[in-house]
């Protein structure tokens, strides 16, 4: 049997202090700041804005403006300045995310 002079010592937990000060992870695809080009900073405002941000306030143009189609409310009816952006007049709520990539730098 070991005796207890033989056991390491535990190492003392971490602070929550400490714990906070630890380095943040990477910005990842989603909170990474970007920022948009003219045609599409006229739908969601200029500035850095994540991607999520990005997509949240294109939502928020499309139910202002009531741009999805009522008989398909995955199809979005795309107005002035969404066809800047899309390039075509009718895009699915899947393409959206496609399209708006270009847009991002």
């Amino acid at each position: 049997m070991p005796s207890k002079a033989d056991s390491k010592p535990k190492a003392a937990p971490k602070t929550k202090t400490e714990a906070k000060a630890a380095p943040k992870a990477k910005a990842d695809g989603l909170s990474r700041p970007y920022t948009p080009s003219a045609e599409l900073a006229a739908v969601v405002g200029k500035g850095q804005l994540s991607r999520a941000d990005v997509v949240s306030k294109m939502w928020e143009h499309i139910k202002a403006n009531n741009l999805q189609n009522p008989e398909d409310k995955r199809e979005i009816l795309a107005d002035d300045k969404l066809e800047k952006v899309f390039g075509k007049k009718k895009v699915t709520m899947f393409e959206m995310n496609k399209l708006i990539s270009p847009h991002l730098s």
